[in-house]
């Protein structure tokens, strides 16, 4: 089955940054697409940034220019690195895999982020 482990949130003042962490218990390389969704409190979950097979990369408008998605093969983890942090950016932010275009979504357990002064 596979797991995902994500790591790097906490609380941060606005303007600031973090760095999420997601290593997955499989390899990374060929699968289709790496992501990041977040849910704030009485939102439904949405998509933040995706990383594909290729390395072509997506942003959600609200984060182009501030967020930036990568990845380390070797380590089989996918970063999500947030500056400029806005109040707004306060969520619970989820690692997802799918391993095929149509296949299965795997979910990471979530990571809270915490943008307040």
């Amino acid at each position: 089955q596979v797991q995902l482990v994500e790591s790097g949130g906490g609380l941060v003042q606005p303007g600031g940054s973090l760095r999420l962490s997601c290593t997955t218990s499989e390899s990374i390389v060929n699968l289709y697409r790496m992501g990041w969704y977040r849910q704030a409190p009485g939102k439904q979950r949405e998509p933040v940034a995706f990383i594909f097979r290729g390395g072509i990369t997506n942003y959600a408008d609200s984060v182009k220019g501030r967020f930036t998605i990568s990845r380390d093969n070797a380590k089989n983890t996918v970063y999500l690195q947030m500056n400029s942090l806005k109040p707004e950016d306060t969520a619970v932010y989820y690692c997802n895999e799918r391993s095929a275009a149509r296949g299965n979504d795997y979910w990471g357990q979530g990571t809270q982020v915490t943008v307040s002064s």
